[in-house]
This record gives C-alpha cells, sequence and structure tokens, in this order.
C-alpha cells in the first residue's frame, strides 16, 4: 500500500501517464461512443488485453519500459505494465483506477521461462482495480486471446461488475492458477519495490544482462507445450 489518497487514482502518475497523447488517443478510440463509465472501462479493458500481446520475454528491468505509453507503443507487455497501461486508459476517461499486487502460483508458463525465474511462484503479479458504481472492481487484462488459444485456456472476460482476476482451471481441468499473497494497491506502478523482488526471487533472470529482456517467443513455446500434451 502506497497511502495514497483517493484523488490520485485519477491524476497522471510518472509511470501511469494518462495524461500522454497516445494514452489519451487509445481511451478515446477503445470507448468509442460509449460513456457509461462501466462500458468505457470494459471496452478499455478488451483493449488492453488483446491489443497487446502478452510477452514476459519482452520487457527490460528499467523504469521506462514500464510507462504505460511506452507500453503502448511497443503493442506488448506482461501483466504489470499491461495493467499500468489500462489504469492509465480509465483515467483518461475521467475512471479512477490503481494497481493492485498478489503473488501467484501461475500454471501458465513454459519450461524456458520457469527455468529463468527458478520458481513456478510469480511475485508482484499485477492487476488494474477500476472504480465503478462506487466500488473498486478487480481487473486483469494480462492474456491476450490469441495466447490464451494457443495454451488451450479460456480466455478471461471482465463485465466490469463482478472481480476478474483468474480462471483456477484450464480447458482441461488442470490448476492453472493460485493466488498466495496479496501485496496491496497503489496509485503507480511501484517500480524500486519490483526491481528489488524480482532481482531477489529471480536472481538468474536478472543476473545474465542486469535485467535486460530475455528476448524469445512465449506464444510459439506455450504452443509446442500444449501441442505435446
Amino acid at each position: 500500500m502506497d497511502g495514497a489518497a483517493f484523488e490520485d487514482y485519477r491524476r497522471p502518475g510518472a509511470l501511469v501517464d494518462s495524461d500522454h497523447p497516445a494514452v489519451v488517443a487509445f481511451a478515446r478510440d477503445a470507448a468509442g461512443a460509449a460513456t457509461d463509465p462501466v462500458d468505457v472501462a470494459v471496452r478499455i479493458y478488451f483493449a488492453v488485453r488483446d491489443g497487446l500481446r502478452y510477452d514476459p520475454y519482452g520487457t527490460p528491468l528499467r523504469r521506462d519500459a514500464y510507462v504505460a505509453s511506452t507500453c503502448l507503443q511497443a503493442r506488448h507487455g506482461y501483466c504489470v505494465n499491461k495493467a499500468g497501461l489500462m489504469a492509465a486508459a480509465c483515467r483518461a476517461r475521467g475512471i479512477p483506477a490503481r494497481l493492485g499486487y498478489a503473488d501467484v502460483r501461475n500454471h501458465m508458463t513454459t519450461r524456458r521461462l520457469s527455468e529463468w525465474m527458478g520458481s513456478d511462484v510469480f511475485y508482484f503479479h499485477g492487476y488494474t482495480d477500476v472504480w465503478l458504481n462506487g466500488r473498486w472492481v478487480k481487473a486483469t487484462p494480462a492474456f491476450n486471446k490469441e495466447l490464451t488459444d494457443k495454451f488451450r485456456l479460456k480466455p478471461l472476460d471482465w463485465d466490469g461488475s463482478a472481480d476478474s482476476i483468474y480462471h483456477p482451471f484450464d480447458l482441461e481441468g488442470r490448476r492453472h492458477m493460485e493466488y498466495l499473497a496479496y501485496r496491496g494497491v497503489y496509485a503507480d506502478i511501484p517500480f524500486d519495490t519490483l526491481n528489488a523482488a524480482f532481482r531477489q526471487y529471480y536472481p538468474k533472470m536478472y543476473r545474465h544482462d542486469g535485467g535486460a529482456a530475455l528476448g524469445g517467443d512465449f506464444a510459439a513455446e506455450g504452443a509446442a507445450e500444449a501441442a505435446s500434451r
């Protein structure tokens, strides 16, 4: 928790740069003709979920890579910076939004990523908390539909009325994701906290090149492993 005031969830942040022209345009285009905050937020959710490819290999551990407008321009990200973009786009349309984090055991991974991580726990998994109809509603715009299809998972939908965290099982009934501990909510992406945690928990991943992006095709790896099961 960062002790932010409610108004901080409306304002631009250093990383949740909701006033950036590209973010403003993205939010406007995603909202289309919708004016109801729930409808607007849902449209933004799907625009972020499916408009940006989920790629855990493509985000270097640098502050600038976690800026919402940078993620948007790259057209890819992972749970943390995609959640940041959703929060920024919601704020750009006047909807309060913040970032939430949790430690999860995520089975939507690949052998290569697991080897780099040295763990099956994803620390500081990111989601977006959106203020709708007088309460906070959780949304997780991380995994695009094209990716979940390759992993043989049902895509995670969101209607703006109920929390949408992640399905516990895949299409074959295998356990997919378990939430282990919540890390609190923030007005902006807490990069220094994430940086310290990732270097502590994933020393192999961030020792090889000082935090540079790993590179690779996560979707192709997942599709190949799903086909071999």
